[in-house]
């Protein structure tokens, strides 16, 4: 099977109340942009190894949550607070009740954590960078340095980041960038951006360090920048239950394709269905890997560009994309 290493610096330990008229129910599991990868992984057939830093108490019970389900573990053990959640579902919306960060990583700590992860890398089909649910809890040029290290050493290198993270690590160079519409200029995330705009945004992103880029849009077909060639990727529309973890879905679905060693495209289209059937369900970064396969060939990509690769301008790009949106 093919084999993702997850570079997940602070995962969290998530408490979640659900009920009904029958009764009240408590939910606990490992969560975090990487553990909710880490899922989608395993459900489409990979082995995966999380690199991380597990804090106290909550730490100890996500270690033993993350090995049941069947991910290999490689951490730093730590006293202090881990990060961890309290979510109230009880009237079919969740509601925060507690949201813990975590303490930052100390230096020391940091060292411990890089030295695993390029230890695990080495021998990964596909490595993921994926962030902590706290701004403080790293700095972000420890995305420049291994995205820098890894991809020199021919690792593949996927990162689903933004901000300062996100910068980071394009400089130091990746294989692949996933990131969603709303993330291109979080200081103006409120604003619909026109079709231009989208690939202008996308493109930047390519020249500052991603070989490929996929911005994800809630609503409207994906864009897919490939070097020089545009497409849009439009997946199954489905009723949506729940959006949070669709995008960590798409990310992994993207993972675990290229370290299956499809093609770029098709493993977009797997990762705009697994995408796409997340929003059914109430679990993050679930699914099922016979339905997830079976929708990717509901999904279209359409290349947005001239006759026989003619490149077209980015208005004439602009025009196109619009066309496919309708």
């Amino acid at each position: 099977m093919p084999d993702v290493t997850i570079f997940a610096p602070s995962p969290l330990l998530t408490v979640t109340v659900e009920g009904d008229s029958s009764g009240t129910d408590l939910h606990l599991h490992a969560g975090g942009q990487g553990v909710w990868q880490s899922r989608m992984l395993q459900t489409l057939g990979c082995d995966v190894t999380i690199c991380s830093v597990l804090t106290g108490e909550s730490g100890r019970v996500v270690r033993h949550l993350l090995e049941d389900d069947g991910v290999t573990v490689h951490a730093v053990q730590r006293e202090g607070r881990g990060a961890a959640y309290v979510h109230d579902r009880r009237s079919g919306e969740r509601v925060e009740i507690v949201e813990l960060p975590g303490d930052p990583l100390s230096r020391h700590e940091l060292d411990e954590l890089y030295t695993i992860t390029v230890r695990e890398a080495m021998t990964a089909d596909v490595v993921l960078l994926s962030g902590p649910v706290g701004e403080s809890v790293l700095p972000d040029d420890v995305y420049r340095r291994l995205a820098a290290d890894l991809t020199a050493a021919g690792r593949t290198v996927i990162v689903d980041l933004a901000g300062g993270r996100l910068a980071a690590a394009l400089e130091g160079g990746v294989r692949l960038a996933k990131v969603s519409e709303s993330e291109l200029e979080p200081s103006d995330a409120a604003r619909e951006r026109s079709a231009d705009e989208l690939i202008a945004a996308a493109t930047r992103l390519r020249d500052r360090g991603a070989r490929s880029v996929v911005v994800t849009r809630a609503g409207h077909p994906s864009l897919l920048v490939d070097g020089d060639v545009v497409s849009t990727v439009r997946g199954p529309v489905m009723e949506e239950v729940d959006a949070s973890g669709a995008g960590d879905s798409f990310t992994a679905a993207l993972a675990a394709a290229l370290a299956d060693g499809e093609a770029l495209h098709d493993a977009v289209a797997l990762a705009a269905a697994a995408g796409a059937l997340n929003v059914t369900r109430h679990g993050l970064g679930t699914g099922d890997s016979e339905a997830i396969r079976r929708l990717r060939s509901q999904v279209e990509i359409t290349r947005v560009g001239g006759e026989h690769g003619a490149q077209l301008s980015p208005d004439d790009l602009a025009a196109r994309l619009e066309v496919d949106e309708r």
